[in-house]
């Protein structure tokens, strides 16, 4: 009875203590997906600009790469700063031999040597060994400090690559939502077309009726209806196309999005277009440094390298009286590459030819640059001229359409006039709507060719 009460508390003791692990690994599962639940930014119902590109930056792969490319060169940086401290090492090993060399070695380490030892056959001997290391580079040409100022210099610049990319896709976001804007607007002149030619046809089969219109001409407008139906596909089809733009750029799946255009703020035209501040630039300075840095590196083969060594040893042996022993040793060994083939030669003329291109690559940036700005204050120009001609042809095709679908409902003008009008107001509406977009987009393109990003305070 004794062991059967034992076994039922044992049963009971392994039961609870299952469950407490059970809960235990629950618990921190739950914990530790809680971080990431909690760091995940909220996707609003309707998107501001503004709003928009800052979900972007967070979360759209371009800048998450950009951001690992940074704690890549961190991580570069630590790599170089290594070569500044000592390398501490320990080696273990157990031989054995009957080597004359080698087997009276093991006896004098082991410290069991007799007068009786033949030099000339001691024997076979075993050893285990112990041994630690320590070796410190005092001198190396400079090498260890190019290669840390290299790294510095590439972390600098990635730093300004990551404002870079944020500039850029900030851009792409406003361009994406004015995209958008442009295509509803497209899609309510496309809507606006068809109401206005299912009303003409309402009025013209009236007419028809009452013998006061050819059936010509009711043709004429049915045929102009599903071209209007057609167009409103087409719109419709490229708003559903600018959507999924916008939610591509954003790092988002799905297929709906809607914006806000009114809480959408106007941003500032920079008074002084210069591409100086361009992230980009400040990174090829870096860059430039960096190559230096690199040159540096490939000189430091001219020069010879003095490290710093000591170790210490423990050695014991089995075969001859158990015997064993330790000793050490510390000291300064100096290099010196005499003829290397001339491969310093060819690394240092690589490393002049790298610097030479990167200086190349900077200028021809920034003659791309002083180009987009030229090119982006010039579009700038031409979108704010359009707006303003483009309203008032849309307040004019306004006017004209009004007019002519009177004249039509009492006979005075052809089916032909009145959809020649409706083409003519819905093309003007579209223009006018392309072009306030396109306005919205080109000073965000300025923005972004003076490295300013989209939406900053």
């Amino acid at each position: 009875m004794t062991w059967i009460c034992k076994y039922k508390k044992g049963r009971k003791w392994l039961t609870t203590s299952a469950a407490r692990m059970i809960m235990i690994i629950c618990l921190y599962c739950l914990l530790s997906h809680m971080p990431f639940a909690l760091a995940q930014d909220t996707v609003p119902d309707v998107w501001t600009g503004p709003e928009a590109v800052q979900f972007a930056l967070k979360n759209n792969p371009d800048a998450q790469m950009a951001i690992k490319r940074i704690a890549w060169s961190a991580a570069a940086i630590k790599e170089a700063n290594a070569a500044f401290y000592p390398q501490l090492g320990v080696q273990a090993g157990y031989s054995r031999t009957n080597n004359p060399m080698y087997s009276f070695g093991n006896i004098l380490n082991q410290g069991v040597f007799s007068n009786s030892i033949d030099f000339n056959d001691p024997g076979e001997t075993d050893d285990l060994q112990l041994m630690l290391q320590l070796t410190y580079r005092i001198y190396n040409g400079g090498r260890s400090q190019a290669s840390v100022n290299a790294a510095t210099a590439r972390k600098k610049a990635a730093m300004l690559q990551e404002e870079a990319v944020k500039n850029s896709l900030g851009f792409a976001v406003v361009k994406s939502f004015f995209n958008i804007v442009q295509a509803r607007e497209n899609v309510n002149a496309r809507q606006a077309a068809v109401q206005a030619i299912d009303a003409s046809i309402h009025v013209a089969r009236a007419r028809f009726e009452e013998g006061d219109l050819l059936k010509q001409e009711l043709l004429n407008l049915a045929v102009q209806q599903s071209l209007a139906d057609e167009d409103l596909i087409q719109a419709q089809h490229g708003l559903a196309l600018s959507k999924q733009s916008l939610l591509n750029v954003l790092g988002l799946s799905g297929s709906q999005v809607d914006i806000n255009l009114a809480q959408t703020p106007l941003q500032p035209v920079p008074s002084r277009p210069d591409f100086k501040d361009r992230s980009e630039i400040k990174a090829m300075h870096f860059l430039i440094q960096a190559k230096q840095a690199g040159l540096r590196q490939a000189k430091s083969g001219y020069y010879p390298t003095a490290d710093a060594f000591g170790s210490y040893q423990v050695d014991k042996g089995f075969e001859m009286s158990s015997g064993s022993g330790d000793s050490w040793m510390a000291g300064i060994r100096v290099n010196m590459t005499l003829f290397d083939g001339k491969q310093t030669d060819a690394r240092v003329q690589q490393a002049n030819i790298a610097l030479a291109q990167t200086k190349d690559e900077l200028r021809k940036i920034e003659l791309a640059y002083a180009l987009e700005i030229r090119q982006a204050v010039l579009n700038l120009d031409q979108t704010d001229k359009r707006c303003r001609v483009t309203e008032k042809m849309v307040t004019s095709a306004q006017e004209s359409a009004r007019l002519f679908r009177e004249r039509f409902k009492v006979g005075l003008v052809l089916s032909s006039e009145l959809i020649d009008t409706e083409n003519r107001l819905t093309e003007a509406q579209v223009r006018h709507a392309m072009a306030n977009a396109e306005h919205r987009i080109a000073v965000a393109n300025l923005r972004r060719a003076c490295g300013l990003l989209q939406y900053s305070d």
